[in-house]
């Protein structure tokens, strides 16, 4: 509102004016007082009921899921670095050719009975949606991948082997240079999820839902190293599975370098809660301090990597 003195000179009147318009009738008052109650009140049923909706998302089936898996790996050739200080030796393997060792149908389901779940070329993944619409996720991941280099192979050997500078052919066999991650090549991630919906999205966590799925991730390489090096094994070097498992030197599975990868693949629900998935995965590791006799070994390893799982969501 807005108010014009007359008279500016005269206090009184001033004042009176001003009074008038600071105290107007009690049936303004009221009306404002009654708008700002229901304004405060709706604000507070407001918040009431988006604090219900957040725990109750919390609280939904849903929000985690695992699954197990197995999987099959190729590898692209690698030179593997030995150094052998007090044997003489320091010297590289070039371009070895390596294979995973995939297991059959009886060892596998012999393994998941007897919870051996490190026996077959297995992967798991635990996993959590961050997002309301489970579009998004984080994940904890582990592949228990298999390297070995291929038996019978001739490699080209640089450098100085038993004190003796040496640029030839090597063939890899157990007696000069055996060389295995076997139990196994553990990639121990954690990943960045992504859900897309192939289908309509109302078919969430509905049988025939189809999503496509993809991941990014980082994290450690934890092998367990066998190797005979010029006829010499690795097995001092190493402790026992179950006395010292992991995962400091001299144990089973020792922390020997990192790893980066890229998933992609479909996720199919089979049931509301059941769902299967057919990924391919590529991952990068460099390797460094891996166990050998009186020595280590280094290298870099590419991998390619086809996981098929059964997954639950709870």
């Amino acid at each position: 509102m807005h108010f014009h003195d007359k008279n500016p000179s005269n206090p009184s009147t001033r004042t009176r004016h001003v009074v008038h318009a600071h105290f107007s009738s009690p049936g303004t008052i009221f009306r404002t007082i009654l708008v700002a109650t229901m304004l405060v009140a709706h604000s507070f049923a407001g918040a009431q009921d988006l604090g219900k909706r957040l725990a109750n998302a919390r609280k939904s089936d849903g929000n985690w899921y695992f699954s197990w898996g197995y999987s099959r790996q190729q590898y692209a050739d690698s030179d593997i670095h030995v150094r052998q200080p007090s044997e003489g030796s320091d010297f590289v393997v070039h371009q070895a050719k390596a294979s995973d060792d995939p297991a059959g149908l009886l060892h596998i389901v012999r393994s998941i009975f007897t919870l051996n779940v490190t026996a077959p070329q297995e992967n798991i993944r635990v996993g959590r949606f961050v997002n309301q619409d489970n579009t998004v996720a984080i994940e904890f991941s582990l592949d228990h991948s298999k390297y070995n280099t291929n038996n019978g192979q001739v490699a080209h050997v640089t450098g100085t082997v038993d004190g003796v500078a040496y640029d030839g052919p090597m063939t890899l066999d157990k007696q000069h240079f055996e060389y295995a991650l076997h139990n196994g090549l553990n990639h121990v991630m954690i990943n960045g999820v992504w859900f897309h919906h192939l289908r309509d999205v109302s078919l969430w966590q509905e049988p025939g839902d189809l999503q496509l799925v993809s991941r990014l991730g980082g994290g450690l390489l934890i092998p367990h190293a066998e190797n005979t090096i010029l006829g010499h094994d690795n097995s001092a070097e190493i402790g026992t599975k179950g006395k010292s498992p992991c995962c400091s030197k001299h144990d089973w599975w020792q922390i020997n370098g990192w790893t980066v990868g890229t998933e992609v693949g479909f996720r199919y629900a089979m049931t509301k809660s059941v769902y299967a998935e057919l990924t391919q995965k590529f991952a990068y590791g460099k390797l460094h301090g891996v166990p050998v006799y009186h020595g280590l070994a280094s290298q870099e390893i590419w991998m390619s990597e086809q996981v098929l799982s059964l997954g639950i969501l709870f």
